[in-house]
């Protein structure tokens, strides 16, 4: 199985995309993991967010071929614990998924076309966090769960 992280817009932040990049590294130890980070929309600031997560949702669903797994990650979506993530993740793999999509949408949210596209939904946790810091967050519980899998002493329970 491929994996490819979708991100909206690029980051300001030369931390996150260190630890991004770090990340990504070490997970491609386990599978091929492809990051992607969009453009962001311009002239947002004189913009509607419904317009604003319109013009995201269809950047995104350009990304997405018709035998992908989408998994949006969501503040309403599952939430799991670390070893209930690397499970979910196990099902995936063994399902015979060829590219699971993950992507992490702009400061609004989704359009509903990408919802309606969308096979799943994970939130991180009940907290909010900026868009930009998720990233550094979601890769490590990704490399986390391969770790999981593999019996590795990366987590300690």
């Amino acid at each position: 199985m491929n994996i490819e992280l979708i991100m909206v817009g690029k980051t300001d932040s030369p931390e996150v995309e260190a630890l991004l990049a770090a990340y990504a590294k070490r997970i491609n130890r386990y599978c091929r993991m492809a990051v992607t980070a969009l453009a962001d929309v311009r002239n947002t600031r004189n913009m509607a967010p419904a317009t604003q997560k319109r013009a995201e949702g269809e950047m995104i669903l350009r990304n997405v071929a018709e035998g992908d797994y989408l998994l949006l990650l969501d503040e309403h979506g599952a939430e799991y614990t670390s070893i209930e993530f690397a499970q979910w993740m196990q099902k995936r793999m063994s399902s015979g998924i060829k590219r699971l999509v993950m992507v992490i949408g702009g400061p609004y949210g989704f359009s509903e076309e990408v919802y309606a596209r969308a096979d799943g939904k994970l939130s991180l946790s009940r907290m909010t966090f900026s868009h930009q810091i998720v990233r550094a967050i979601f890769a490590e519980q990704l490399y986390r769960a391969f770790t999981i899998l593999n019996n590795e002493p990366y987590h300690h329970e």
